[in-house]
């Protein structure tokens, strides 16, 4: 029998007690992979340096005027813009969401150079404003191909005919090259939207643009919103990172919150794994005992309960992570399309390795150092 199978078989000599402490331990890690993936997003979500989003200074929900456009175009240092309304869309049923935006087209798609199509698609999609372009995702979520026709419906808007859906011609399916938000979206064309919506056909629900140098966000921004200042509808406008945060900041302090969350369950574990293993040691006084007296040297017992610390501590937090990439992958697919991938990184899972092991240490080393010190004479009197 060699050291590591001694460490197996003395960590699972209690199959309930270990089973409850490395489940113990995987939720603890199940919650840092999972949470600390979520604020890496909050914290450093996908960007562009020189995009910039327009909105309502209200909030995100109110609409601006249509005839804001051609005035921001105007604007010094701007050097690509367009537009775009939530739809609210949904395909047969309103559980089939679909993140739908109503855009204006050529821009679009110069605003968001990472979105790629092939020419003739994209051709095909900015001339006919009865089609649609959908993100390779959601294409590929519900099977559809360029050619088809899909009954598109919305939750928020109606037609103004009374129809019930637009239908709309799959003209091109995108794909894109950065994890940006949005990026397996359905786009139809503002103006068909404009012309055919019961409501809403006058106003955007916001603008995106491009400048020319990421050194004149600050004047542009500062152009455009004085523009529209004691209007009925004043804009506000910022980069696309700082939008996004405070987007996110809507939520409360985040960062915060999951730090307390994960520190308090890590310090809970770490109470109760340290104390299981000082009474496990306890417990086994006279066979470590029977250990020395076979010519284990002090500093090999104390590498093997060390040990089976570690490698509760390991093998829980893997069971853990495993468990959070499950999970993150799930919430994926319940976000849809509106938000890129949230995923563990490689600093996120390295840290999480060299926790463990530092898990595994602190645990560990109380009842490491009590069998060090163990004699046994000492041990034998106690068995």
């Amino acid at each position: 029998m060699n050291r590591l199978t001694l460490v197996r078989k003395n960590l699972f000599r209690k199959k309930t007690r270990s089973t409850l402490l490395l489940l113990s331990i995987a939720i603890a890690f199940l919650l840092y992979g999972a949470l600390g993936a979520f604020n890496q997003f909050w914290e450093d979500p996908p960007q562009t340096p020189t995009r910039l989003v327009t909105l309502n200074k209200i909030n995100f929900t109110q609409p601006l005027p249509y005839a804001y456009y051609n005035r921001i175009q105007s604007v010094d240092g701007i050097a690509a813009a367009s537009h775009a309304n939530w739809f609210g869309g949904y395909f047969r049923e309103p559980t089939n969401v679909v993140t739908t935006f109503a855009v204006e087209p050529e821009g679009w798609f110069t605003v968001y150079p990472e979105f790629d199509m092939p020419a003739d698609q994209r051709a095909r999609f900015i001339s006919d404003r009865t089609c649609m372009a959908a993100g390779a995702p959601i294409a590929e979520q519900y099977g559809w191909s360029v050619g088809d026709r899909i009954p598109l419906q919305s939750n928020i808007f109606t037609r103004a005919d009374g129809a019930e859906a637009w239908q709309l011609e799959v003209c091109a399916i995108y794909t894109s090259t950065a994890d940006t938000a949005g990026a397996g979206a359905v786009l139809l064309h503002y103006e068909l939207f404009r012309e055919t919506a019961s409501f809403g056909g006058n106003s955007l629900g916001w603008f995106v643009l491009l400048t020319e140098d990421a050194a004149l966000n600050e004047s542009v921004s500062r152009s455009i919103d004085d523009m529209f200042a004691n209007s009925s509808a004043e804009t506000e406008t910022s980069t696309e990172a700082a939008f996004n945060q405070a987007f996110l900041e809507q939520f409360g302090d985040i960062a915060t919150i999951l730090s307390l969350v994960i520190g308090a369950a890590f310090v809970s574990i770490l109470i109760i794994v340290g104390t299981t293993m000082v009474l496990s040691i306890a417990e086994r006084t006279k066979e470590i005992g029977v250990l020395k007296t076979l010519g284990f040297r002090n500093n090999a017992v104390f590498g093997l309960v060390l040990a089976e610390s570690i490698f509760l501590s390991l093998l829980g937090g893997l069971i853990g992570l495993g468990l959070a990439a499950g999970l993150l992958a799930g919430a994926e697919a319940g976000l849809g399309d509106a938000f890129p991938p949230i995923v563990m990184t490689v600093e996120i899972v390295g840290s999480a390795v060299a926790l463990m092991l530092l898990f595994g240490l602190i645990t560990g080393v109380i009842p490491a150092a009590s069998a060090l010190r163990l004699k046994i004479i000492d041990a034998f009197s106690k068995g």
